[in-house]
């Protein structure tokens, strides 16, 4: 039996998701016996639908090492359009191609779309936290967990505050698909359309 979650999403009011899918199996007495989490599935729409409306995001874990797979992702988006603030206490005041470092959310004074997780799946829960404590004042919607990053407790506690979630997955790699640009390489993304993903203008 296939069902949707009733949860927010980014850009909607009391609206059900058609991009998270649940999946229970139930018993012969129709009571479920197995539920696989939702957060396994997200649909191609409702990727788009954050990727093409965020304009602003933190990426917590940002580094100013090229070679880490943060400094890449950021330089991709940055050059698609979208603004990236890097968080990270140990290079605060620094700056990250050219964007300058804050050691916390709390420190950036200005609003937050979305907030890019590049810390283990251990760490995500603390975050999840701090970025709970600031979504109202920065007007954060989305909390999205880097490729090999989740954590179900958080992304639990983050529903239950508002907040869209999306686990396991790159950014970077999500708009490079979206748009085709992965074709080019002679990878099969899958996707036949004739949309083209553009960030929003900022």
């Amino acid at each position: 039996m296939l069902f949707c979650k009733n949860v927010r999403r980014f850009g909607a009011e009391n609206e059900i998701s058609t991009g998270m899918v649940d999946v229970a199996i139930k018993s012969t007495d129709g009571h479920p016996l197995v539920y696989l989490p939702h957060h396994d599935y997200y649909s191609d729409a409702h990727l788009r639908d954050i990727l093409t409306k965020v304009r602003c995001f933190a990426m917590v874990g940002a580094s100013a090492t090229w070679k880490r797979p943060s400094f890449y992702a950021m330089k991709y988006l940055l050059k698609k359009g979208y603004r990236v603030v890097p968080i990270n206490p140990r290079s605060a005041g620094e700056e990250i191609l050219g964007q300058k470092v804050y050691g916390s959310l709390a420190d950036y004074s200005g609003e937050l779309d979305m907030v890019d997780v590049f810390r283990s799946s251990e760490d995500a829960f603390d975050i999840t936290k701090d970025v709970i404590a600031n979504m109202a004042e920065k007007n954060i919607k989305v909390l999205w967990m880097q490729l090999t990053v989740r954590n179900d407790k958080a992304a639990e506690l983050a529903e239950a505050a508002g907040l869209t979630v999306i686990m396991n997955r790159c950014p970077k790699i999500e708009f490079a698909r979206l748009s085709g640009e992965l074709g080019w390489s002679g990878i099969n993304t899958k996707i036949v359309t004739a949309k083209v993903l553009r960030p929003p203008r900022i």
